[in-house]
């Protein structure tokens, strides 16, 4: 025996005895009574066991249990690896799928139908023939369920069948193993590129600091790598990992579908245990990245992983139509029961007239004859047998496929395709697709959702300067303007980090190298992704890198902030002697600012070739001006010269004072081409000396003008240098979020370049060239409860311990230090630095910007080490470990300093405004539920065209129940009032009518409401949702900011659930989830935040654009379709029973009839069920040109024209009157004649038939080859099938037979005759209401149908001129002076000023309830125009502040609101909102905006 397995076998014991039975460490023999005890022990324990492994999750190696029997695995209780999502077996499919069956209300009734006909008292067919049609659909219906049960089998054992590298120990090597063979507890080996088959636990990783990267795209979508880190035990082991020597524990939680939750421990054999979290768990369906080989064990497998425990698969609904076609079939139920009473009475009434027993009444054995109340009661069941197709049962069957149908003409929709990244639309939910064309309101998200979620750095302020970046701006206006050919071309040229400009394709060029998707990766089929490591060729094709596109990677540096940088180095190598304060202070902010933006991220560089690696070490520089000793030197002089302040006030304060200067007016406009300035190439680093220091460490007194000349020379020779290089063009940055992308690359492009990331280090090169390598410390990465990040690094020079912190301003500013503990003039500069960052921020977010604010902090060792134990300490706690890493972070990031603040630019969607517009003329009411900043939100709304500026906007922001009822009902009523004045007055004879507002109020075109997540909890806990909802109704749009995603859902829910409409609720995040699923209709986009809101949707779009197209055009195509072949089959059986009964008044109610069994089952089954399907299919009343050009056509849809209750009784109603000729012009034509019952049945019979389908050739609007050749192949099926059955069925149906009848009809002239006068007559109404209904009252549908008849010009003119006299409405409307006035007040916020003279940011918090004298005053301030002077001046100036980014006013801050007196109570809170108004792009406000 080998010394490994004999290892084995000793560690086998040990674990088992450990684990499973808990027996005590005995140096000594057990007695007998001491046996007692152990197996007294072993019970006790036994149920303690049971009870932890309840709660835990227990893994250990399968390595010493290999030899043993399975029976005696500790992991045997886990399940394997192998998938199963079938749902039947050969064995299980009939029982379980006929149970299935039968949860549907309609197949119990049939075969409860056919099991009643086996009865011989009330049998009205023959028993056999009477089960047919319920199993030729439940047939149909189980091949339907089999077909998709066995592609989900063969995808199952396509992913199964896959190989990974499993360690064996009878190979002592890693064997090719199936997934379906892994087991928890074995040990896998990964390779780069390499799909991981289970969850499993990293603990070993070819990257020498036990880092190993993932793409998460086949599980989240998500395309930007993830980093995972060994587990801490294991993460510095000198050797290769050797699976033989794990002897440890594994526990965890159990299994759940958290992607982001994990955490256990590992217990070493000495009791020792090691914590670790969701950072070292490698999750089943990722692929490894950037990493050559992993080693880890499995701890979830199957569908225990994660990624299984997430795959619910489609989600099944009932649709609103599904919901009306269950009361209308209950409505046929009664309409059944009717008929089949008056059978009943009718057969008692019947037999009533005989003085004496007919002779066709037979008596039972003992000569006794049923009684008249059971004779008609077994008539009653007799009747339901006969007329059971009232009820259509082909009608469920034929809805599935019609649904099958739709899905994949949706699903191969050109238009809904997205290219870019290579996705169609998903429709995930099959039974609700007539949905999409009722939908009465959407609720969406902001962010990803309306905008790209691709972030553009835009503006930052810095010190309290604000940099517009007016040049960068202009960029990206012209990005807008690149024509296809353009961005297809820059979007596959090779990546290079250094900034390029579109129109120089000569830096652009490389050889050898293709483009490649990173989507073709990220969603290729499992097997094609091979299990060996990729060898990335030098020609391999590029990946495409997340966040990294030309708009995202490409920023023109501002002038000014250029010019600063500049000046910057310019001081750090002309100075010779200590610099002045102000000099220390300019030299240090923008550097640490910059710094910042590079350091403080999780960015990694990384090559571009397959298989990606990761960036360790920066190349050489070539050699610059300035050495690293002079670095060196000139920063201590820096810290000597600030040696009489704090140290960390003095490091973190940058050009406290300083502003826009002459100078940087005068600024040398060749300036800004220097933002290539951070191309460099490969040379070796010179260490020059540097003769401007003295020897004895002190500056000069004066600058010597000699010495910064030379200095301005050698640096614009270093940025001249620079600029001329290029850094290696296989590198590219991968960043886990699109804000920190954009921030590196800000910083990138004034020469702050991430060189290289490890997890020891991080390596930046300054705008002289010089490479500085800072020792990362900590990094605290960003959660939404901190909302922010923090990495702590050692300078590579000064050796000062920084702490740089970036996150939301709203948490940061709260953080900082206190100016008061400063010096005074300190603290006053601190002061003006936070008051006009806070301003930059608020305008920032007014122009829709995503702002984030940039601090850092300085440590002293002892304190750096006390906060490292405190940390050492959480990471390694077992319990409450999250909130001890929470206080550690906490107690960091305190005291920071201020060193600026940026403006991310989230663009818009193309296509996003003309979308709302269009989904807003048609009738749609749009909510906006976002979790962003009010300002951000309301203005982001402005630019997609949710608001208006035309639209009155109610802000409504309180935390106080009272003042929020208050507002609500002043709100409610001032809307009211302006609806009942700008309602046009109705006249009958000249005499005006006022009519009170109905309840179903019709939203204003130009309202718009605005609120808050904490009045949003203020709504629902006081209980007024009813007051919040009714002032809705009057709105056009809603925004509903800073809500938490179970605010979202109960927005959505109570929206849904109070007011009976129809929901759309779109996004794509995890926090959208909950949103998604509450609504009628939930759409997820596949975006960059992942396919979490995609997995819980039921139809998954990848741009917000192709909702317009899915809703307009396929939702009313598929409302319409399923709505009118609903209402058809309704009709067709109606029309077909009332034949039947009919007949029962010239039968005496005997219950037969005169048609033939099997011509009766056909009928349905086969010669009407064809054409209806189709028609369901492919209809199209509508183009779909028509339908994008008239949004309006929509609201046929929402008002359920096509299918409510009018039009099912209509059709009803039509049915019987077709009925009643198609029996009774046969029955005048043969009356007195000598034909039998199936000669007077067969004429009925095709009468019917034709009549039936020349009813649905007048519903079709669309004729292709399909509609002819069903339509002309049910006659012909029904006559070849008629021919054949009566020739050959010669004693078929006794005692009458349908032997030769439709021979002889055929030879018969009258057949004819009568066929063709009938359907004729039957349809002669139907067809006059059709051709007349547009000559009194033209529907816009029936318009619409009308244009597309029109050749194209002509319909486009018409149009046009349709689209023209609708806006035009509005225009002709006489507008009173009150109304005037409500319009001049165009922006109305309402927010939480009772109680408190104005609202600042201390401000106090307490409000109090709105008096009835206030309420009266304020509305006559708002009513009698009061504020008319300050709402001109705002329309005055609004004009002069449109373009004030770019030049601000002489003498005034930039940025700063005009303050604008306004008399009245609340004249102190009234401010112009617009007096200064961000103007990029659409991103404008309405003319007056009053705050009260």
């Amino acid at each position: 025996m080998s010394r490994k397995y004999a290892l084995g076998c000793c560690s086998m014991k040990i674990i088992r005895e450990k684990l499973f039975f808990k027996k005590a460490c005995c140096q000594h023999a057990a007695s007998d009574s001491g046996t007692q005890n152990e197996e007294s022990e072993k019970r006790g324990k036994g149920k303690k066991r049971k009870k932890q492994k309840e709660n835990k999750w227990v893994v250990v190696s399968n390595l010493p249990f290999a030899s043993c029997k399975w029976k005696e695995n500790p992991n045997r209780h886990y399940d394997c690896n192998k998938i199963k999502t079938t749902k039947y077996t050969c064995l299980s499919f009939i029982p379980k799928n006929i149970f299935e069956q039968f949860h549907r209300f309609a197949n119990l009734y049939f075969v409860a139908i056919a099991a009643l006909n086996f009865v011989p008292v009330v049998n009205a067919f023959q028993p056999a023939v009477s089960v047919i049609p319920i199993c030729v659909i439940m047939a149909i219906t189980a091949v339907k369920d089999a077909w998709e049960d066995f592609r989900r089998y063969q995808l199952d054992k396509e992913i199964n069948n896959m190989v990974c590298l499993v360690y064996s120990r009878k190979e002592s090597d890693y064997v090719e193993k199936c997934w379906k063979d892994v087991r928890v507890g074995d040990f896998v080996q990964l390779q780069c590129n390499e799909i991981i088959p289970a969850d499993i636990l990293l603990l070993y990783s070819s990257d020498q600091n036990g880092i190993c990267h993932l793409e998460t795209a086949n599980l989240d979508g998500e395309t930007n790598l993830k980093q995972r880190q060994v587990v801490k035990g294991f993460s510095n082991q000198n050797t290769p990992f050797d699976p033989e020597f794990f002897q440890n524990t594994i526990v965890c939680e159990k299994p759940n579908n958290d992607l982001n939750k994990f955490k256990g421990y590992v217990e070493q054999p000495d009791h020792k245990r090691i914590g670790f979290g969701s950072e070292s768990l490698l999750l089943r369906g990722c692929t490894i990245r950037n990493t050559e080989i992993a080693i880890g064990i499995v701890i979830y497998a199957g569908h225990e992983t994660k990624a299984m425990l997430n795959n619910s698969g489609p989600r099944y609904k009932r649709s609103k139509i599904e919901r009306r076609m269950n009361i209308d079939i209950f409505f046929c139920v009664g309409l059944l029961f009717i008929m089949c009473l008056i059978g009943a009475l009718g057969h008692g009434i019947w037999n009533g007239n005989f003085s004496e027993r007919p002779p066709y009444e037979v008596p039972d054995m003992n000569g006794n004859y049923l009684s008249s109340a059971l004779a008609g009661f077994y008539m009653f069941l007799t009747m339901i047998i006969l007329l059971q197709i009232l009820i259509p049962i082909s009608l469920y069957v034929s809805i599935e496929f019609v649904k099958l149908g739709q899905v994949f003409l949706i699903h191969s929709d050109i238009d809904l395709y997205d290219e870019d990244v290579d996705l169609p639309i998903q429709c995930r939910a099959l039974n609700i697709t007539e949905d999409l064309g009722q939908i009465q309101y959407i609720f969406s998200d902001k962010t990803g959702t309306l905008t790209e979620n691709k972030m553009v750095f835009r503006r930052c302020t810095v010190d309290g300067n604000e940099f517009s970046h007016q040049e960068n701006a202009k960029r990206l206006e012209t990005h807008k303007e690149l024509d296809s050919d353009d961005e297809d071309w820059a979007r596959y040229q090779h990546f290079a980090l250094p900034v390029i400009k579109i129109e120089k394709p000569d830096t652009l060029k490389q050889k050898n190298t293709k483009p490649m998707r990173r989507c073709q990766s990220a969603r290729a089929r499992f097997q094609g992704h091979a299990r060996k490591k990729s060898l990335g060729r030098c020609d391999s094709l590029q990946s495409q890198v997340a966040f990294s596109s030309t708009i995202e990677k490409d920023v023109t540096p501002d002038n000014r902030l250029l010019m600063k940088v500049r000046n910057a180095a310019l001081q750090i190598e002309s100075s010779a002697s200590f610099p002045s304060a102000k000099d220390t202070y300019s030299s240090t902010s923008v550097m640490d600012f910059f710094l910042a933006l590079a350091i403080c991220n999780t960015v990694v560089v990384s090559t571009a070739t397959e298989p990606r690696q990761r960036v360790t070490v920066p190349p050489l520089m070539k050699p610059s001006g300035i050495s690293l000793e002079r670095i060196h030197q000139l920063l201590q002089r820096l810290k000597l010269a600030n040696l009489g302040q704090s140290f960390s006030l003095t490091q973190s304060s940058s050009d406290l004072g300083a502003s826009v200067n002459a100078k940087n007016g005068k600024e040398n406009p060749a300036a800004t081409d220097s933002y290539n300035k951070d191309d460099i190439s490969i040379h070796t680093c010179s260490n020059s000396a540097d003769g401007d220091y003295n020897g004895d460490g002190r500056a000069d007194a004066m600058p010597r003008k000699d010495s910064i000349e030379i200095g301005s020379a050698s640096l614009d020779e270093v940025f001249g240098s620079v600029s001329q290089g290029h850094l290696q063009p296989e590198f590219c940055y991968e960043a886990e979020s699109p804000d920190e992308a954009a921030l590196v690359h800000a910083a990138r492009a004034y020469s702050f370049t991430l060189m290289s990331r490890t997890p020891e280090q991080v390596t930046v090169r300054l705008p002289q060239g010089t490479l500085l390598a800072f020792d990362i410390l900590c990094t605290l990465g960003f959660d939404s409860v901190r909302k922010r990040m923090s990495v702590v690094v050692r300078h590579p020079f000064t050796n000062e311990i920084i702490v740089y912190t970036k996150g939301a301003d709203s948490v940061i500013m709260d953080l900082l230090e206190d100016p008061a503990k400063a010096d005074i003039n300190m603290g006053r500069k601190l002061i003006r630095i936070h008051s006009k960052t806070q301003k930059h921020l608020d305008w920032y977010a007014q122009s829709g910007l995503r702002t984030l604010c940039i601090a850092k902090k300085v440590l002293s060792e002892d304190d750096f080490q006390k906060w490292a134990n405190f940390r050492r300490e959480a990471e390694a706690a077992i319990d409450n470990r999250d909130e001890l890493l929470m206080d550690t972070a906490q107690h960091l990031e305190t005291k920071l300093t201020l060193l600026g603040a940026t403006g991310i630019e989230d663009r818009l969607q193309d296509g996003v405004p003309d979308t709302i517009a269009a989904l807003r003329e048609a009738g749609i009411q749009i909510w906006v539920l976002t979790g962003d900043k009010q300002e951000t939100a309301v203005n982001i709304a402005y630019s997609c065209k949710l608001l208006d500026q035309k639209d009155t906007v109610f802000t409504i922001n309180t935390e106080n129940k009272e003042t929020c009822e208050s507002l609500l009902d002043l709100t409610l009523e001032e809307v009211r009032k302006n609806s009942n004045v700008e309602r046009t007055k109705r006249k009958f004879f000249g005499i005006s009518l006022s009519s009170s507002l109905p309840a179903s109020v019709a939203p204003s075109p130009d309202i718009g409401l605005v609120v808050d997540g904490k009045t949003l909890n203020i709504i629902f806990q006081g209980k007024l949702e009813e007051k919040f909802l009714e002032l809705t109704k009057y709105c056009c749009s809603v925004l509903c900011c800073r809500a938490t995603p179970l605010q979202k859902s109960m927005v959505v829910k109570l929206v849904r659930r109070q007011l009976k409409v129809m929901t759309l609720s779109i996004g794509d995040g995890a926090n959208d989830v909950s949103m998604i699923q509450a609504a009628d209709v939930g759409i997820g986009i596949s975006g960059q935040e992942g396919m979490q809101a995609v997995m819980a949707s039921d139809f998954a779009i990848s741009r917000f654009k192709h909702l317009k197209k899915l809703l307009l055009v396929h939702g009313h195509w598929c409302y319409s379709r399923l709505a009118k072949m609903v209402i058809y089959f309704f009709y067709k059986n109606v029309s077909y029973v009332s034949l039947l009964f009919w007949y029962q008044f010239f039968c005496g109610f005997s219950g037969t009839t005169m048609i033939d069994y099997w011509q009766m089952i056909f009928f349905n089954l086969f010669f009407t069920s064809i054409p209806p399907i189709l028609f369901g299919i492919l209809d199209k009343d509508i183009s779909a040109e028509t339908l994008l050009s008239l949004p309006e056509l929509y609201k046929s849809g929402q008002n359920s024209e096509t299918y409510k209750l009018s039009t099912f009784i209509i059709a009803v109603l039509d049915a019987f009157y077709q009925s009643l000729i198609c029996f009774f012009v046969p029955y005048l034509t043969y009356k007195d004649s000598d034909t039998d019952v199936f000669t007077f049945g067969t004429p009925i019979n095709t009468i019917s038939l034709f009549t039936i389908l020349l009813h649905q050739a007048l519903e079709m609007k669309t004729w292709t080859r399909f509609h002819w050749i069903t339509m002309i192949g049910s006659v012909l099926l029904y006559f070849v099938f008629s021919t054949i059955y009566n020739a050959v069925c010669v004693v078929c149906n006794e005692p009458t037979s349908p032997y030769w009848i439709m021979e002889d009809q055929l030879s018969d002239p009258s057949f004819y005759l009568v066929c063709f006068i009938t359907p004729v007559v039957a349809l002669l109404p139907r067809y006059l209401v059709l051709a007349v209904r547009g000559t009194f009252r033209v529907s816009p549908i029936l318009k619409a149908q009308q244009l597309d008849k029109l050749p194209k010009e002509q319909r486009d003119r018409e149009i046009q001129r349709w689209r023209s006299r609708k806006q035009g409405i509005p225009t002709t409307s006489v507008v009173s002076p009150s109304d005037e006035v409500d319009r001049t007040n165009s922006n109305l916020h309402v927010s939480q000023f009772l109680g408190q003279a104005a609202v600042t940011p201390h401000g106090n918090n307490d409000t109090q309830g709105l008096s009835t004298p206030e309420m009266n005053h304020l509305r006559d301030w708002m009513l009698n125009g009061e504020g008319n002077s300050s709402t001109r001046r705002c329309a005055g100036e609004e004009t002069t502040a449109a373009n004030f980014l770019a030049r601000p006013c002489p003498g005034q801050d930039l940025l700063e609101p005009t303050r604008i007196p306004s008399p009245g109570l609340f004249a102190s809170q009234v401010t112009s909102d617009n007096a200064e108004e961000f103007t990029p792009g659409s991103h404008r406000r309405s003319v007056s905006s009053v705050t009260l």
